[in-house]
């Protein structure tokens, strides 16, 4: 797939017309092509907008110096931010009337950088529904686990991954499935991204020195069945989850991790004590996103001269799955991309009592995955060439998202002998 006729399929020129007007055009334009981030990027010789579309960045617009500047300036009029302030970060919000009286809610960064300022605004769109548990690309097995873990009582599910790797996503398909009114849920988040209905929702507040760790310490004291915590990023928010999961509360948070089994060492190199995180740590969910083959232009390519290429994963394979391999093609309604969406890929580890045992004895993250693979964790790996498998996406994108560490041979099958 040619990047630059991609790119070019996106561009919208509005260098000739008024701030107010060039901004409402280009924050319309990125809603139209569903991004996630619109960038206002200033230069020696200009601003350059760019958009992040389905994770990839896109150029989309040029703006002389001048009115890329009162572009920026509008932005921050419009978002509540201080106008005349251009050396320190700022943060602004903004709620954006669309033509179709859709409604966006914008969260707006600015850092100064060499040329003049730099500008994020992070688009929400409030109209889009939540996504269901069904639509967030898991196997059929994973997706069994994820509804035992989600029906017990008490207990902490940790989701992790890295930043725009879709975690909250599944957080809110998680809450969205346990909200039936017969359940307390309380939320702390940064920010709140959707509002939903009968969930309590909380947002933390750095200017007044309100975190993660404190605003969890008083839920706590609001009698929640359910508490989702939105990023586990320090000792004391880590410690008061587990304490939380232990005392008869079902805890949902994320944290950094690239793999199920570091999400576990993480928690430990916290200072979370292994005794406690063994008995409240119900499973680890990690997951990457990969875009999806547009279904309109996809092209197939037969795999008959490459027959081992799914033997990794054909016990898997339902049949008539793996015949062929996908790859892009392009065409007017993926913008000339070749792909139309974004799917989870999944590593679901269910806490065993043999996994619990190497928690508590503090074992490493690889003693730990192949104790989860024994007893019947998918791997990164084979979850994205299943993808690849069912036609779903190609192999490109799994070499662009999994790293190669997780796509080599682990040391047992390298050094396995070949029939």
């Amino acid at each position: 797939m040619n990047q630059s006729s991609s790119s070019e399929a996106m561009r919208l020129d509005v260098s000739r017309q008024a701030p107010e007007e060039a901004v409402h055009n280009l924050v319309e334009h990125a809603a139209k092509l569903m991004v996630s981030d619109l960038f206002f990027n200033t230069n020696e010789n200009g601003v350059g907008v760019e958009a992040r579309h389905l994770g990839i960045l896109r150029h989309i617009s040029d703006l002389p110096g001048e009115v890329g500047r009162r572009c920026i300036s509008h932005i921050k009029a419009v978002s509540g931010m201080n106008v005349a302030e251009k050396r320190r970060p700022m943060d602004g919000r903004w709620i954006f009337d669309r033509a179709s009286g859709n409604r966006l809610d914008l969260r707006i960064n600015s850092i100064p950088t060499l040329y003049g300022e730099d500008m994020t605004l992070r688009i929400l769109d409030r109209d889009n529904r939540l996504l269901s548990l069904e639509d967030l690309g898991f196997r059929r097995r994973d997706y069994n686990h994820f509804l035992r873990l989600l029906n017990s009582p008490s207990g902490l599910i940790l989701v992790t991954g890295l930043a725009g790797s879709g975690k909250t996503t599944t957080l809110y398909a998680g809450l969205s499935y346990l909200n039936n009114s017969e359940r307390k849920i309380n939320t702390i988040e940064d920010p709140v991204e959707y509002a939903i209905d009968g969930i309590r929702q909380s947002q933390i507040n750095p200017k007044l020195e309100l975190g993660f760790a404190e605003l969890l310490r008083n839920i706590l004291r609001q009698a929640p069945d359910v508490i989702m915590v939105g990023e586990i990023r320090d000792p004391e928010t880590a410690e008061t989850a587990v304490r939380a999961a232990n005392s008869g509360h079902l805890v949902l948070a994320t944290l950094h991790a690239p793999i199920a089994a570091g999400g576990i060492q993480s928690m430990l190199r916290m200072g979370v004590h292994p005794h406690f995180l063994s008995s409240s740590l119900l499973g680890v969910v990690a997951q990457r996103l990969m875009r999806t083959l547009c279904p309109k232009c996809k092209a197939a390519f037969d795999v008959s001269y490459a027959e081992h290429t799914f033997d990794e994963v054909k016990q898997w394979l339902e049949q008539g799955q793996g015949q062929s391999l996908y790859g892009p093609k392009g065409c007017v309604d993926c913008h000339m991309t070749g792909y139309s969406g974004r799917t989870g890929v999944f590593e679901v580890l269910s806490i065993s009592p043999e996994v619990r045992k190497l928690i508590e004895e503090k074992q490493s993250t690889q003693s730990i995955r192949r104790k989860a693979v024994d007893e019947g964790l998918i791997e990164f790996r084979h979850s994205a060439m299943l993808k690849v498998a069912q036609g779903e996406t190609s192999v490109e994108e799994v070499i662009r998202v999994v790293p190669a560490e997780y796509l080599a041979l682990n040391e047992e099958e390298a050094a396995a002998p070949i029939d």
